[in-house]
């Protein structure tokens, strides 16, 4: 497939909530398999389908040592998640050479469609959750760094703006 060019922060797709994806037809499994390829090639442990312009309910996250895990979601949700939180250095591709420190919890159970177009629901902790929970953020047209206070966020951008 293709690696696909990550859009520029501040687009306004990125502040844009995705819509719901129907049904898994072969369309979806190819932009899955670009999202894929474009987590891999940053590298990353995830993607949202907003991050690359496509605007629907479509993530993919792999946190793995060893790579190809990737689990393939459509309209994912957090259905529960845990009392108790981590810590992780956050950063997006579409505001390249900034990343914060973010708590969030540790564990979340999430429930999607898989790519056989079935309702699954998986737990994911760690590095796993983080990054499901920061997909669905972008899914949801919410950037990592609107959880930080405005000062840190606003030092953040100010940050990056020089980098550009």
């Amino acid at each position: 497939m293709s690696v696909r060019p990550c859009l520029p922060w501040p687009d306004k797709r990125l502040r844009t909530a995705a819509e719901p994806v129907a049904e898994i037809t072969e369309e979806v499994r190819s932009i899955w398999q670009d999202m894929v390829d474009t987590m891999e090639a940053m590298p990353g442990v995830g993607l949202a389908a907003p991050q690359i312009g496509v605007m629907l309910r479509l993530a993919v996250v792999d946190a793995s040592e060893t790579r190809g895990q990737a689990v393939l979601m459509a309209n994912p949700e957090i259905i529960e998640a845990s009392g108790v939180f981590r810590e992780h250095e956050e950063a997006s591709p579409n505001l390249p050479g900034v990343s914060a420190k973010l708590k969030r919890p540790r564990g979340v159970a999430v429930r999607f469609l898989n790519a056989q177009g079935m309702v699954d629901r998986r737990d994911f902790v760690g590095l796993w959750a983080t990054s499901m929970q920061h997909q669905i953020d972008h899914l949801n047209g919410r950037m990592y760094f609107d959880r930080l206070s405005k000062v840190k966020r606003d030092m953040l951008l100010r940050r990056a703006r020089k980098l550009a």
